[in-house]
């Protein structure tokens, strides 16, 4: 029975704030020695057998880069969120027996410190007997203090592994003391197992989550040197591995150890396992403590401390984060963390600092998470919405969701992302050639979800949008010649849609309007931009029909008009959308540069400054409409005004509107699952609780890319 050592990499620690966060968790920073957490887990036991790794989908990054420190090579299965610890050794068990029928766990945390690894694997090996005959053992360490930090464990009477009386929470001080007294033990949450018996364990206890997990697992897909469980795991409910099954069972067991043992919990703990000078202090990074004692303080990020007449405390600083805290107070700073994020997102203090908050963002959460959930791998495309917990949501396909993520992913690439961005762009294209592309060279607008033709109809919106994703894949590829043809059969099949007045008709109930024309000069630049100059004529014809007539003296952008291009009557000539303003004021700032034309110039700050006076001071965020006076027609806050804000005040050269706009732009993409985001902000400042729609992430990249070129702190 071959052993497999499972190291769990999932935890937040976020009572180790500022230095343990969301994007970077305590297993992977080194707290107490060289290596991190994660690292010392898996050189502990990789002598063991092959090692699997199990962590979050957002860590991979950083699950491979340390790996590839270490020279030690292992299987990693990724969940697209966590679910805790028991579907985690769930998910183990069941890739571990598709392998291997007699596989046994040797499961750990990746966040724990043991500075005696061969006590530990001594420990392992001792174990392996009563496991190998289906029980589940876990290691009980034989507290050195009444901690209240830790659960315990009753152990049966005997020596060597014994069988578990009880699990126990963590106590009060007088509890903890009686625990000590009567021989309990610290449960250390490691376990040596086999698969088959974990497996069926929970199948007893927690069925569902069981049921959850086998099928992500069995849909497993490959990701970049790693495994990504399907979506069928978010269905798993969140509950421990203790809650799950170790209080239930009746092959539970536990050996007693006695080598040093920390789940480094805490700052308190941190500084126990720290090199300590004559007074009891640790400083580490830009630090000087002066007349102290007993305290820890540690600076990183461009952090630096002077701590003077400190005792027993914690001073820990990281970027512009900042913990104070009393050691023996170090196990509320969760706490103390919830009440923080209660009063809202932490503005950037620069637009530096928002660049290479948007970069990690993108790069680490949005992209990989949108290749691994939302694209199709199955029939081809992207979905058009992933739920705020990453669950995609099924629905007809539209085309110009397919033409914004072939732009996505080129952009990507262009960007210097190492991720599958080009496999993403060729996902994109494929299914919009198989399933959208008409007979006459233009994309209809939607499919349904079994490939079938729903809407035959060909909007000049969704031509933009396929035209500017093939622009962006051609000018990474311009040997591409295929994708020169599709352009060229697009712009051809567009002749039809002219309109006898100059520019184009738009299907549906308002053909004359200034949005498909808009994404269509995006295109047409995007075109240029990658070496095809035959475009120019006609950014030049959407551009001028905007100065004529879709923009007025006061640098206010009509929405709709009629078929000789003067503003629409009633209340649709009098709309305005300041998000319209920004989007319109990038591209003919960036037209006019590009030709010389300062009328070009002028119309984008006209615009610009018209787009201004609908953000609201209280939000700090674009809103989605006002009326032509300027009173505010609809207060909502949707997301995509919020990057066009951003994208115009870089080009335009305001960083202090930029700023403003980029602290806005954060708070959607504050979710649950990192890497999605929510579209729509009340005028009381709550969000509305709905799915992330794909055609976002186009706005968002457009956004990050301006602020990667343009911030005047880069």
């Amino acid at each position: 029975m071959a052993v497999y050592p499972v190291i769990m990499c999932g935890g937040s620690g976020t009572r180790l704030w500022p230095v343990s966060r969301s994007d970077r968790p305590k297993q992977f920073v080194p707290l107490t020695g060289p290596l991190s957490g994660f690292q010392a887990a898996v050189a502990r036991v990789s002598t063991l057998g092959p090692c699997l790794v199990v962590g979050g989908i957002d860590h991979r990054g950083l699950i491979q880069s340390q790996l590839s420190d270490l020279g030690i090579a292992a299987d990693i299965l990724l969940e697209p969120e966590p679910r805790d610890s028991a579907a985690a050794m769930a998910a183990a068990a069941a890739w571990l027996l598709a392998r291997d029928p007699d596989a046994v766990m040797v499961v750990l945390s990746a966040d724990h410190d043991v500075p005696d690894g061969a006590a530990f694997v001594q420990a392992v090996q001792a174990a392996l007997g009563p496991a190998r005959v289906g029980r589940i053992v876990t290691l009980g360490v034989r507290p050195t203090e009444p901690s209240t930090a830790y659960g315990y464990i009753r152990p049966a009477r005997g020596e060597g592994v014994v069988a578990v009386d009880a699990f126990v929470e963590k106590p009060d001080a007088r509890r903890a003391a009686d625990y000590l007294a009567q021989g309990y033990l610290w449960n250390s949450g490691n376990f040596v197992v086999p698969a088959t018996t974990l497996a069926y364990e929970i199948s007893r206890f927690a069925p569902e989550v069981l049921e959850a997990v086998q099928a992500g697992v069995d849909h497993a897909q490959p990701l970049e040197g790693a495994y990504l469980i399907g979506p069928e795991f978010l269905a798993a409910p969140r509950i421990s591995i203790d809650y799950a099954v170790m209080e239930k069972t009746n092959r539970a067991m536990v050996l007693p150890v006695d080598f040093a043992w920390s789940d480094v919990g805490a700052w308190d703990s941190v500084r126990a396992l720290s090199a300590l000078d004559g007074d009891g202090n640790h400083t580490e990074g830009a630090s000087v403590l002066l007349d102290s004692t007993t305290t820890y303080v540690r600076a990183s990020g461009g952090a630096q401390i002077i701590g003077i007449g400190l005792r027993d405390l914690a001073v820990v600083a990281d970027e512009a984060r900042v913990l104070v805290c009393d050691l023996s107070s170090s196990q509320s700073v969760k706490t103390g963390l919830t009440a923080l994020q209660a009063l809202g997102p932490r503005k950037f203090a620069s637009l530096n600092e928002a660049r290479v908050w948007f970069d990690r963002w993108l790069r680490t959460a949005a992209l990989p998470l949108w290749w691994s959930l939302g694209a199709d791998h199955l029939h081809g495309g992207f979905v058009e919405a992933l739920s705020l917990e990453a669950e995609p949501r099924p629905a007809p396909r539209r085309g110009r969701v397919q033409g914004r993520m072939i732009f996505a992913y080129a952009q990507a690439g262009a960007m210097g992302w190492a991720g599958p961005w080009r496999q993403g762009a060729r996902h994109g294209l494929d299914f919009m050639v198989s399933r959208f592309l008409r007979p006459d060279g233009l994309i209809r607008s939607l499919v349904g979800l079994d490939g079938g033709v729903l809407d035959d109809t060909p909007y000049v919106y969704d031509q933009a949008f396929a035209l500017l994703g093939l622009a962006s894949l051609y000018d990474l590829d311009r040997q591409d010649s295929r994708l020169l043809t599709l352009a060229e059969g697009l712009r051809n099949g567009l002749e039809a849609l002219r309109h006898a007045q100059g520019g184009f008709r738009e299907a549906g109930d308002q053909p004359f309007q200034a949005n498909a024309h808009m994404h269509l000069l995006e295109a047409t630049l995007a075109w240029e931009d990658a070496g095809q100059t035959s475009w120019a004529s006609l950014s030049d014809e959407i551009a001028s029909l905007a100065l004529n007539a879709f923009i007025d003296h006061r640098g206010v952008l009509s929405e709709f008009f009629d078929a000789d291009w003067n503003r629409a009557p009633g209340e649709d000539g009098r709309l305005v959308e300041p998000g319209h303003q920004f989007e319109w004021a990038w591209l003919l700032d960036r037209w006019g540069r590009r030709r010389g034309r300062a009328d070009g110039q002028i119309a984008a700050r006209a615009l610009y400054e018209t787009g201004r006076r609908g953000v609201d001071a209280i939000r700090g965020c674009a809103m989605n409409a006002l009326w032509d006076d300027f009173s505010v027609r609809d207060p909502g806050a949707r997301l995509w005004p919020q990057t066009e804000h951003l994208k115009a005040a870089l080009i335009l050269g305001d960083p202090a509107e930029a700023l403003e706009a980029a602290n806005c732009l954060r708070t959607y993409l504050e979710t649950p699952a990192l890497g999605v985001w929510r579209d729509k902000l009340r005028a009381d400042g709550s969000f509305v609780d709905e799915p992330a729609p794909a055609t976002s992430l186009y706005h968002i990249l457009g956004a990050c890319r301006q602020l990667a070129e343009l911030s005047p702190d880069n």
